[in-house]
C-alpha cells in the first residue's frame, strides 16, 4: 500500500472538513467539539515529526495550537505538510516508535490509520461522512490486531484473551483470527463497519455486522479493550 500517498488524502480530507463548523461536537471523542480534535490531529502530526527528526516520543503540547478558526486551520494545514515531508525518506529509516518496528514505515501507517479514523469522526461531526477506501480499512483492523491490541495488554490495560474469534471483511477477502485455538465465534461485515466496531464508534453488537457461533464469548473477546 502507499502509505504515504495515503496519508497526504487523508490529512487533505480531515483538513477540508475544518472549514466547516469548528464548534461541532465530536460524538465519539468524549466532550471535544471539531477545533479540538483539529488541535489533537495537529499535535500529533508534530509528535511524529519529532519522533522521526530528534528520535524521541516526547508530547507535543496541545496549548501552543492556535484557537482562532483561520489561525486553527493553517497551523493544521502546516503540521500536516511538516509530517508528510518527515515521512518522505526511506521508510527503513530509523525512527522512535512506540511499537516495533521502529522505522518511518511504522509511522507512514499508523498516521495513515488515525488520521482514517479521525477523518472519519470529522465528517460525522458535520453530517458528511465519506465512505472508507476498502483496503486501507482492511489494513485498520489488521492493525487493531498486530500492534494495538498487543499494545494495550503490554501496557496492562487489557489481558491476554482465552478464546479466539475470527473477523472476516465481507467486502476484501481478509480475515483474521484473534486469541488462541479454534474461533469459538465469527464477526463478518465490511472492512468499513469491523474497523468502525474495533474502534467504539459503534458497539459490539451492532447490526452491520454479522456474528456466527457462540456470539457472546466472541463478544467477550472483542471486549478488550483492543485499542486506547
Amino acid at each position: 500500500m502507499d502509505y504515504l500517498g495515503v496519508l497526504r488524502r487523508e490529512l487533505d480530507a480531515f483538513g477540508a472538513v475544518l472549514d466547516g463548523d469548528l464548534s461541532a461536537p465530536v460524538e465519539h471523542c468524549g466532550g471535544w467539539r471539531l477545533a479540538d480534535l483539529a488541535v489533537h490531529m495537529g499535535a500529533g502530526n508534530l509528535w511524529v515529526v519529532a519522533a522521526v527528526r530528534e528520535g524521541h516520543g516526547d508530547s507535543y503540547d496541545e496549548g501552543a495550537a492556535p484557537r482562532d478558526p483561520a489561525g486553527l486551520r493553517a497551523w493544521y494545514a502546516e503540521t500536516a505538510d511538516a509530517l508528510v515531508e518527515a515521512l518522505s525518506v526511506d521508510p527503513a529509516t530509523e525512527a522512535w516508535t512506540f511499537s516495533p518496528p521502529h522505522t518511518v514505515g511504522f509511522w507512514r501507517r499508523r498516521r495513515s490509520q488515525e488520521t482514517l479514523m479521525h477523518r472519519w469522526d470529522a465528517e460525522h461531526a458535520v453530517g458528511s461522512v465519506t465512505p472508507m477506501d476498502v483496503a486501507l480499512a482492511a489494513d485498520g483492523v489488521a492493525e487493531v490486531f498486530d500492534t494495538m491490541a498487543p499494545r494495550m495488554i503490554a501496557r496492562g490495560a487489557a489481558t491476554r484473551p482465552e478464546q479466539a474469534v475470527r473477523i472476516t471483511a465481507t467486502d476484501s477477502g481478509r480475515s483474521w483470527a484473534y486469541g488462541p485455538g479454534e474461533p469459538v465465534a465469527e464477526v463478518s461485515g465490511t472492512a468499513q463497519d469491523l474497523l468502525l466496531m474495533l474502534w467504539g464508534r459503534k458497539p459490539r453488537d451492532t447490526g452491520s455486522v454479522s456474528w456466527a457461533g457462540d456470539r457472546a464469548a466472541g463478544l467477550g473477546v472483542l471486549a478488550g479493550p483492543l485499542v486506547p
